[in-house]
């Protein structure tokens, strides 16, 4: 081995002579490097572009700000992050403020964040153009999405600042053209957190039920006074963007003086110059809408004068043209007097012919001839001699066959057994009892005797066997047959 490579390198770590660096360990350097850093730099302010933008679920921001010949990492504090009056993105310039440190477990410096702002407006405009490109593409500035405005709006909502001067301006026009019921939701305008109370506005007036405590406006007016792009800024802002895109109501932009331009004007359904004309364009002038109303008035009764006048005209056109009255009677007058004339004639005819008649049948009913005629007939009737068998025989007949029908109806007559000593059971209703299932489901029977009626109750027992035969019966006198008589009496 070389000697002098032994005495360079060594295995072991000494201190030689006179040396007065002793080695110090990563966390000791790294804390030096610490303190050196912030003790040079305690406060310092950056402009560079954000590269890598994150948001970590903690709400904490890490981002990269770089130039054209370096970069420097950032980290931002959820605290902080939340207060930030825009939504950071790659590729925009700003300006932060902070404290440069070290990190020891990357072994890297960077700078922590408390304020970031916009490098001037140029960054602001590229930020504008870059969100409008970015809802333009959604389509929420499409002219399909507008609504129409109301011509006469009972109830008009504005959200703007309570204490500004637009809200009297906005007042003072609209008592002057037309007076309407109006409802402020008073917000920020500008600064920390009015882009989320504008939203909220908006989305407020949205959501009201039309039949609650609260009439529902029928429009709606963010208003705002002019200022710089930065004082304009909570009305670029997406979430203030998309709450007007999504508007159920009607809805007029009036953000700054007729040369500043928001996102909200091209998400609203009407773009106002200004708060006042906003409302200029939300109600007619009263005035003018009163005389358009007598003049329309004026016009209807015009042309009703008109359409009566060409009426009447025409009416005495065809009343000239139409025959009078007398003239459409006459003929009629006419007839009925012919008519009434061929009804007295043919009367008096009918009369004569009658009269005519009459004398002739009344000399035919003279009673010389009366008497004759009588005489004749009772001449003819003595000369009639019929045989008394002629006259018998057929009524003898009759008399037989009239027999024969009577002891038929006997014999199929339901009372002519009960007088043989027969019954005839019915139920309650009158219906006839046949059989045993029918009594005992009836109940109560009635029994109908030659000389009456007996009620009975059905026990449902049989009743008990005689023990002796009884006696044959003798034959009723009824039953005895008598000999008929040779001929019927006369029944007549």
């Amino acid at each position: 081995m070389d000697d002098s490579l032994s005495l360079d390198a060594k295995l072991l770590a000494e201190s030689g002579q006179g040396d007065n660096a002793p080695p110090l360990s990563v966390s000791e350097i790294s804390g030096a490097l610490k303190r050196v850093v912030e003790d040079r730099f305690g406060y310092v302010r950056i402009r560079g572009e954000i590269s890598g933008f994150k948001r970590a679920a903690s709400g904490h921001v890490y981002l990269a700000l770089k130039d054209d010949k370096a970069v420097i990492d950032g980290v931002m504090w959820k605290g902080n992050a939340g207060r930030l009056p825009f939504r950071p993105e790659d590729g925009i310039e700003v300006v932060v403020s902070g404290k440069l440190t070290t990190y020891p477990g990357r072994s890297k410096y960077q700078v922590v964040i408390d304020k970031m702002e916009l490098a001037g407006e140029g960054a602001l405009m590229a930020l504008f153009e870059k969100l409008k490109a970015k809802l333009l593409a959604e389509g929420l500035f499409d002219q399909d999405r507008k609504k129409r405005i109301p011509f006469l709006p009972k109830t008009i909502g504005v959200v703007t600042s309570p204490t500004g001067s637009v809200i009297r301006d906005i007042l003072h026009r609209l008592a002057d053209r037309c007076p309407s019921h109006v409802i402020v939701w008073p917000v920020l305008v500008q600064g920390e957190g009015a882009a989320k109370q504008i939203a909220h506005a908006i989305r407020g007036f949205s959501e009201m039920a039309p039949d609650g405590p609260v009439a529902r406006p029928d429009l709606v007016i963010v208003a705002r006074g002019g200022g710089s792009i930065e004082d304009l800024w909570s009305f670029n802002e997406e979430i203030v963007v998309r709450a007007v895109a999504d508007c159920t109501i009607p809805i007029i932009s009036a953000v700054g003086h007729e040369t500043d331009t928001t996102l909200c004007d091209f998400a609203a359904d009407l773009r106002a110059p200004t708060p006042t004309a906003a409302a200029e364009m939300a109600v007619p002038v009263r005035a003018e809408w009163l005389a358009t109303l007598s003049e329309a008035k004026a016009r209807m009764a015009r042309s009703v004068q008109r359409s009566l006048s060409t009426a009447q005209e025409r009416l005495e056109a065809q009343r000239r043209l139409m025959p009078a009255l007398t003239d459409l009677l006459r003929p009629h007058q006419q007839r009925v007097d012919e008519t009434s004339e061929r009804m007295k004639y043919g009367m008096s005819q009918n009369i004569a012919h009658a009269r005519s008649r009459f004398a002739n049948s009344a000399g035919a009913l003279r009673p010389s001839i009366l008497k004759q005629r009588l005489a004749r007939s009772q001449e003819q009737y003595n000369r009639l001699d019929l045989p008394v068998s002629l006259v018998q025989r057929p009524l003898d007949e009759a008399r037989q066959r009239l027999d024969s029908l009577w002891r038929l109806a006997q014999q199929v007559s339901p009372d002519g057994p009960l007088k043989r000593g027969y019954a005839r059971v019915s139920g309650p209703d009158g219906s006839l009892i046949a059989n045993r299932a029918a009594a005992i489901k009836a109940g109560d029977l009635d029994l109908h005797f030659q000389d009456g009626i007996v009620g009975a109750t059905v026990t449902g027992k049989a009743p008990a066997k005689p023990s002796a035969k009884p006696k044959p019966s003798q034959p009723s006198a009824s039953r005895v047959k008598k000999p008929a008589d040779d001929r019927q009496k006369d029944l007549f």
